[in-house]
């Protein structure tokens, strides 16, 4: 197994802080499976109004920490030269279990299906092992 650390996900990705909501990147299985690593710190923005006593990350926020890793995962198994990934649907969201600051998400991302520039994927978001959400996202790839 190997990683993809911050400086190549900065490379990869368009996304930044505040929205850049993945630190690294596993390999479990090459252009099928990723997971993404997302350490939840009280710094984060979104805390200050969700919720003001009682931070709760964003559920939303953990799709978009999904469609984030499975566009890197798409970028990777096509080994394009910066094409953009756009990221299109969400299906099948559930959100199980609240994530609050000091908490590593896990974003395990699956390939379901690649169809010329279209990617479906199946997500699953853990902490501690535990399932907090999942989702199905579609992404498309454009070279502009």
């Amino acid at each position: 197994m190997w990683s993809i650390a911050i400086q190549s996900l900065l490379a990869l990705l368009p996304n930044r802080s505040p929205m850049l909501l993945v630190d690294r990147i596993l390999a479990c299985e090459e252009g099928y499976r990723f997971v993404g690593i997302n350490n939840v710190t009280i710094n984060e923005p979104h805390f200050q109004g969700h919720f003001p006593g009682n931070p709760v990350f964003p559920g939303v926020l953990m799709i978009e920490g999904m469609a984030q890793t499975a566009g890197v995962l798409c970028l990777i198994t096509m080994g394009s030269k910066q094409p953009s990934v756009y990221f299109l649907t969400i299906d099948k969201a559930k959100f199980r279990k609240p994530v609050v600051p000091g908490d590593t998400i896990e974003y395990h991302m699956t390939k379901m299906a690649h169809s010329g520039s279209m990617w479906w994927y199946r997500g699953v978001a853990k902490v501690r092992g535990a399932i907090v959400a999942e989702a199905e996202v579609r992404a498309m790839i454009s070279d502009s």
